[in-house]
């Protein structure tokens, strides 16, 4: 019981950093609506949120390591918390512009707050499990963050329908519930009073990362662009959605279900799988590509809801097998007090992604044609990188030599 309790606990901390931006996209053109914002301003909403929260991440990750993972989550959630409150009161200010800077100040702090949830969870679900158990509860934390992606639209819209700030109230229920089960039943993984003075551990960590960089990189680049391709589509149908079609409030929130829900349930199922073998994660792998090259193909030439819908749908599908394997084989290339520092700038990596997805998107956008073409090739090419640098084409030729002695 208190080991699920655990699992929970940690789970809250992506779905609380999901919620971060998830809940406020099928919203983001009330809030343009309301404060007469550009488009760049509108994007700056979702950014303000993730960028502080990249820069921060590799800093917060090196304080765990040396402090403990732990307390550094209850002072990201207490700052979250009132990141949240600021957010909140923006909408009671009648200035356009002044509720602007309000709100974007209040969406800075929460990022900075948001930058000791999800990577010190997986962090500390790396001190906390091993072996197939520790790949089982990464699978979980990533359900989790799939589950706050699928259900945070639904909240967003459906908060929308009383006023556009309303949302801002969920973020401080969600966390004082995770900070709870913090304080009263996860345990502190390391204490930082034995660790190493802070020039011996930026170079042992250094170390680290020149000896495991060369397949590390293009690990780090997948995490990050499939959540740049993430948030940037979903940034895109939100207003397409709105827009073109006229649906809102609830119904428009129900519409992302769909994508993501998909990219949810193949994560869980990954997470269960693929435990600690390295075959059945390279596998996955090539199948998520295959998936993902193969529907942003078709969305250069098909752009109706329909088509868009069911090629995001599979696509996203696809990037549930590879996050999974990416956060097993990156959580365990290093020992347990240098996993903060790793995880960290992998969160990073993620984050900036979600940060630029966005903004990106807002200028691809206005050409369908092209926004889906430099997709697919950016896809292309970290496809091709990852195959190369961990072997993946040797799965590939493998298998077909087994098939044919078959």
């Amino acid at each position: 019981m208190k080991e699920k309790t655990i699992v929970i606990t940690l789970g809250l901390l992506p779905f609380l950093m999901v919620l971060g931006n998830s809940m406020l996209i099928p919203i983001l053109p009330t809030i343009q609506s309301a404060l007469v914002l550009s488009n760049f301003q509108t994007g700056l909403v979702l950014s303000a949120f993730s960028i502080p929260a990249a820069i921060l991440i590799p800093l917060i990750g090196i304080i765990s390591d040396r402090y403990g993972r732990k307390r550094i989550i209850i002072i990201s959630l207490v700052t979250m918390i009132l990141g949240s409150i600021c957010a909140a009161f923006s909408g009671f200010i009648s200035s356009n512009q002044t509720a602007f800077h309000v709100l974007i100040t209040g969406r800075v702090i929460q990022g900075v707050g948001a930058a000791g949830t999800t990577t010190l969870a997986m962090a500390l679900t790396g001190d906390l499990f091993q072996n197939e158990q520790r790949s089982k509860v990464l699978g979980i934390l990533e359900v989790y963050n799939g589950v706050g992606k699928v259900i945070s639209p639904i909240i967003g819209a459906t908060a929308a329908i009383l006023n556009w700030y309303s949302a801002f109230f969920v973020y401080p229920v969600v966390a004082v519930i995770a900070l709870i089960g913090l304080l009263l039943y996860v345990r502190e993984s390391i204490e930082g009073k034995d660790t190493l003075s802070v020039p011996t551990y930026i170079k042992k960590v250094t170390g680290v990362w020149k000896r495991e960089q060369d397949w590390l990189l293009p690990l780090f680049f997948v995490g990050g662009l499939g959540l740049f391709l993430l948030f940037g589509t979903l940034y895109y149908l939100s207003f397409l959605i709105e827009e073109t079609y006229h649906i809102d409030g609830f119904f428009k929130g129900t519409a992302f279900l769909f994508p993501l829900g998909a990219m949810t349930i193949t994560s869980y199922w990954t997470g269960k799988k693929i435990k600690n073998n390295h075959l059945h994660m390279n596998k996955l792998m090539i199948l998520g590509f295959s998936l993902l090259l193969v529907m942003f193909l078709l969305l250069i030439f098909f752009h109706t809801l329909a088509f868009i819908m069911l090629f995001l749908t599979i696509a996203f599908a696809g990037l549930g097998f590879i996050l999974p394997c990416a956060n097993m084989l990156i959580t365990s290339s290093v020992k347990d007090e240098e996993r903060g520092f790793m995880v960290s700038l992998y969160g990073t990596v993620r984050f900036l992604g979600v940060a630029l997805g966005p903004i990106v998107f807002a200028k691809w956008m206005k050409d369908e044609e092209r926004m889906f073409t430099n997709s697919f090739f950016l896809l292309l090419f970290a496809g091709v990188w990852v195959g190369y640098k961990m072997n993946l084409f040797k799965v590939i030729r493998a298998f077909r030599s087994s098939e044919t002695k078959r």
